[in-house]
């Protein structure tokens, strides 16, 4: 199930448009006619693009009368910075040994200059 979301979620972003609406997104709701806008794209585009977001469950809808309002729901972020977490130990290690390695040649240059 875990593997099935992630992948949904990962092929949903992969798509530069639908990756485009998500930054917009960030910094608030916003109607399909303003994400359209925005994008340069005309609105049936966007609304697909949406419509892949929506069920991938990164998007929610509401509709106020006969406008669509999209935000971004919370959820499926955590899931992807909690599968990064387990990565970002394996990344530090790498970028500790890495720091030491230079801090071992900065003192070799250091030494050998005496």
């Amino acid at each position: 199930m875990y593997i099935q979301f992630m992948k949904t979620t990962l092929n949903a972003l992969a798509e530069s448009n639908r990756l485009h609406i998500v930054e917009l997104l960030r910094d608030g709701p916003l109607t399909v006619g303003e994400i359209a806008e925005r994008l340069g794209l005309n609105q049936p585009q966007a609304s697909k693009h949406l419509r892949v977001l929506n069920n991938a469950g990164l998007v929610e809808v509401q509709a106020m009368a006969n406008r669509r309002i999209y935000k971004l729901r919370a959820e499926p972020f955590k899931e992807i910075d909690e599968w990064l977490k387990s990565y970002r130990h394996i990344w530090n290690e790498r970028f500790d040994r890495l720091d030491e390695y230079l801090q071992d040649l900065q003192g070799k240059e250091v030494n050998h200059d005496d």
